[in-house]
């Protein structure tokens, strides 16, 4: 009996034991600068649980993204360091990025520290993309270059990929708004191409902008549905004729 007691405390125990790596935040916040090509952050996380903690590796779920912790064993309460280095590149807005940490926790082996990246805007195209259907009236279309950053830019110059369309560019706000407007000399052949804008921008990889024009072929349309009462005729079975009247017999 007292055996028996004893096996049942051991295994509430072991049951009771466990090991958790965890953030203090749901997600680790990076907000880079306009111009930055690459931003490195530290964080903190603690061993939550009463057992000791191995690391057994790190994976990324972009190239875009490093990290490395401070050690590769962690003991119950122990806070440890974490290094992580961005790649900003083209990036603009929101984006969410994680790392898994594989560690020896049977109940947790794979720990996904997340991060979130928020870049700022500074051009904003609208819309990105110009499209006609082959064969539609070469219309004229426009699109809206807006410089939303700090920093106030000009347009110096425009560069169609395809020589088939012409385009203008008018100053709405100095340094801050430009409509251009694009006219393909024809719609009768499918066309992909876009318009190389260059800007006044002092960094880099702002002075250069793309926006594109397209002309493609229109979907077909599809049938339109059927209505429920036609839908519901059409699945009906075929009504039964009704029998011919047999004439009466000539009484004699």
């Amino acid at each position: 009996m007292k055996a028996s007691r004893l096996s049942l405390l051991l295994l509430a125990f072991a049951a009771s034991v466990h090991a958790e790596l965890a953030l203090d935040v749901p997600a680790i916040e990076l907000k880079p600068k306009p111009e930055d090509e690459e931003v490195e952050t530290t964080f903190k996380f603690r061993n939550k649980g009463d057992k000791v903690v191995k690391v057994l590796g790190l994976e990324s779920a972009c190239s875009c993204l490093s990290a490395t912790l401070d050690k590769a064993e962690y003991q119950p309460g122990e806070v440890g360091t974490g290094h992580a280095s961005f790649k900003v590149s083209t990036f603009v807005g929101r984006h969410e990025k994680f790392v898994t940490v594989n560690t020896d926790d049977p109940k947790n082996p794979d720990w996904q520290v997340n991060f979130v990246l928020d870049v700022p805007a500074v051009v904003d195209i609208k819309p990105k993309n110009l499209q006609w259907w082959v064969g539609d009236a070469p219309a004229q279309k426009a699109c809206l270059v807006e410089f939303v950053g700090a920093e106030p830019m000009k347009i110096i110059k425009i560069t169609p990929t395809r020589q088939n369309v012409k385009f203008e560019v008018k100053e709405i706000k100095e340094g801050r708004q430009y409509l251009i407007t694009v006219k393909p000399d024809s719609t009768q052949e499918v066309t992909m191409g876009a318009l190389k804008i260059e800007t006044t921008s002092s960094i880099p990889k702002y002075r250069n902008q793309l926006a594109f024009f397209t002309i493609t072929q229109k979907p077909e349309s599809q049938p339109a549905p059927a209505t429920t009462a036609a839908a519901a005729a059409a699945s009906a079975p075929a009504p039964i004729p009704a029998p011919a009247p047999v004439a009466a017999e000539p009484k004699p």
